[in-house]
């Protein structure tokens, strides 16, 4: 009688012998670094070649060096805090933002349950707009 289990296929085994069919060289041809333990290749290296992205120009202006970054805070994250004043310190404490970077910026994603007065460094148009319909405040901050 046979078995009602399905089938489990194992994971191929390398290096165990000819009678496997994946012994002595173990899948990795003869000789050169491919083969050797320990080989790492790095993503984009091509053998030496001039990699793709080395050869196709570059394009546009990256001014990375003086943006902006803020931390971002959804209001269904401070819903969830149910207190009655939030500060950059109180989420940083709370565990909510990890770091305060160049600030806070307060998104309008989820709804609040109560009137909550929220300083920050930037809020989202939908964001303000749902603390203020609820009767709390969005109010902002300065570095």
């Amino acid at each position: 009688m046979r078995h009602k289990t399905p089938y489990k296929k194992r994971k191929k085994r390398v290096g165990r012998g000819i009678g496997s069919g994946r012994g002595k060289t173990s899948t990795k041809g003869h000789k050169g670094q491919r083969s050797r333990s320990g080989y790492r290749f790095r993503p984009g290296f091509e053998g030496g070649q001039n990699p793709l992205h080395r050869r196709l120009p570059k394009r546009g202006f990256n001014n990375t060096e003086f943006e902006t970054v803020y931390s971002v805070v959804n209001l269904k994250q401070i819903a969830g805090l149910s207190e009655k004043e939030v500060t950059p310190e109180l989420l940083i404490r709370r565990g909510v933002v990890k770091k305060l970077q160049d600030g806070i910026k307060i998104l309008g994603d989820g709804d609040l349950k109560d009137a909550v007065t929220v300083k920050a460094h930037c809020f989202s148009a939908s964001a303000k707009a749902k603390i203020e319909a609820k009767g709390g405040q969005a109010v902002r901050i300065t570095k």
